[in-house]
């Protein structure tokens, strides 16, 4: 673990326990954050990216068990911690931003009322400093503290989304981990969202783990990038390297799936296929019936973790493509 990281996930494995038996969701994941870097993890729905996520956040709940692995922030790891403990580093030193905000938010509570349960059940602090806090929050995400007096179903689906990042810094952690914050939203109100996330990230200097199916969302602000498939990251490194020249085949898939407002525009292309049914055991590579590329042996070999082109790539044939691609 590099002295900097904020996070650091090693060979995190989580297993949903059904009564046909284990399925296994996030299959032995590396990854590491540094402090202020911003890194998103992507994959269509199923990849598991957020059963990852709500794994690094010890949020998890049955069926979903974490059955190996570590999960270290700041050094300690949250693996091995109580919930006391956690309940004491969540909002305080990591914060999570959920996926719609309609459902996070309490309804029939205000927002005011609804950030003073927050600083009340994670510190000792004065109704007047509450206040003061909570409006300081709200005009960072640009939203009047006049709302405070408002309720959920009275603000927009762009506003309801920027109060709960607003709560998720109420205590300036140094991290905050975003699970689809944007998935409700149109792609205006997406576009205006991720430029606030990332200019607050740049003034306040937290780390950034941000969770989504669109990989367009992320190619101008992240720093780091893993795709994910199957339960597994198929591709990891710096974003706009993998944007410029993807080397999984998975990757490349999505990349297509999307139109682009600064490159030639160009046919979109969806990749056939289904996810894999991960209650099955899968012998090789579990993109192979998907694969453009793949051969015999893709369907027999479980591809290892390749280092090339500075990145982390899960693919037999990486070398070729990273040739082919120049």
């Amino acid at each position: 673990m590099a002295e900097d990281a904020v996070l650091s996930v090693r060979n995190l494995t989580v297993d949903y326990l059904t009564e046909s038996g284990a399925v296994r969701a996030v299959d032995a994941v590396d990854l590491e954050l540094h402090a202020g870097g911003f890194l998103g993890i992507v994959g269509e729905s199923g990849s598991g990216k957020s059963t990852l996520l709500f794994a690094i956040a010890q949020l998890l709940n049955p069926p979903a068990e974490i059955v190996s692995g570590e999960v270290h922030f700041n050094g300690r790891d949250l693996v091995t911690l109580g919930e006391s403990q956690l309940r004491h580093l969540r909002w305080r030193e990591f914060s999570v931003v959920m996926q719609s905000a309609m459902n996070a938010l309490n309804p029939v509570r205000s927002l005011g009322a609804q950030m003073r349960d927050a600083c009340e059940e994670h510190g000792k602090i004065s109704a007047q400093e509450i206040r003061k806090r909570s409006s300081e929050v709200l005009r960072m995400v640009g939203i009047d503290p006049v709302h405070l007096r408002s309720y959920p179903h009275q603000l927009s689906g762009g506003m309801r989304q920027r109060a709960m990042i607003a709560m998720a810094l109420l205590f300036e952690p140094q991290l905050v981990i975003m699970d689809e914050p944007t998935s409700s939203l149109d792609v205006v109100a997406q576009r205006s969202l991720m430029i606030q996330i990332k200019r607050l990230q740049e003034r306040l200097g937290f780390a950034v783990v941000f969770v989504t199916h669109d990989m367009s969302l992320v190619g101008g602000v992240g720093d780091e990038l893993a795709v994910m498939y199957g339960g597994k990251i198929v591709e990891l490194g710096p974003t706009q390297r993998i944007f410029s020249k993807p080397l999984h085949p998975y990757t490349a898939g999505l990349l297509e799936a999307f139109p682009s407002i600064q490159a030639v525009r160009r046919r979109l292309t969806g990749i056939p296929g289904s996810p894999p049914d991960l209650r099955l055991r899968i012998a090789g590579c579990r993109f192979a019936d998907r694969c453009p590329d793949a051969g015999n042996e893709c369907t027999r070999v479980d591809p290892p973790e390749e280092q090339i082109d500075g990145r982390l790539v899960r693919c037999i044939r990486v070398a070729e493509r990273a040739s082919r691609a120049g």
